[in-house]
């Protein structure tokens, strides 16, 4: 069976979709593959998301992952926007969500680590809702 392909999408693809990216990697590898892009791109990700997912996970999205376009990822099953708060990007899928976070950039360590918890939690039930066929 071929793993659905999952994309996180955030207009710029510098934090929130990369942090879900990277644990969607690290969380559900087994079931789904992970990617994220963007209608923009920022030259780094953003360098409290690096630091915390380092801290965190032992996760270095610095050297794994990049900013990417829409365009550099392939046709997605599912589509996960985070909450851009602006008009998010589309992409043809078979399921579309928003998570509705709120982008930590600028914010505490705190923040960060209540937005990337936030994300763990939403990975792990996407995870076992594609596991029982709930999507």
């Amino acid at each position: 069976m071929n793993k659905p392909k999952v994309a996180f999408i955030c207009v710029h693809n510098s934090c929130r979709s990369q942090i879900a990216e990277a644990l969607g990697k690290y969380f559900a590898s087994d079931v789904f593959e992970s990617y994220s892009a963007g209608t923009e791109t920022k030259p780094l990700i953003n360098q409290d998301a690096v630091r915390m997912m380092k801290q965190l996970y032992d996760i270095d999205t610095e050297t794994s992952q990049r900013s990417k376009l829409l365009e550099d990822i392939p046709p997605i099953d599912i589509i996960v926007t985070m909450g851009c708060n602006v008009q998010c990007p589309f992409l043809p899928c078979k399921h579309r969500e928003d998570w509705g976070l709120d982008d930590p950039t600028g914010k505490s360590d705190a923040e960060f680590k209540s937005i990337i918890s936030m994300i763990q939690s939403k990975i792990e039930d996407l995870k076992e809702r594609i596991i029982n066929k709930m999507i």
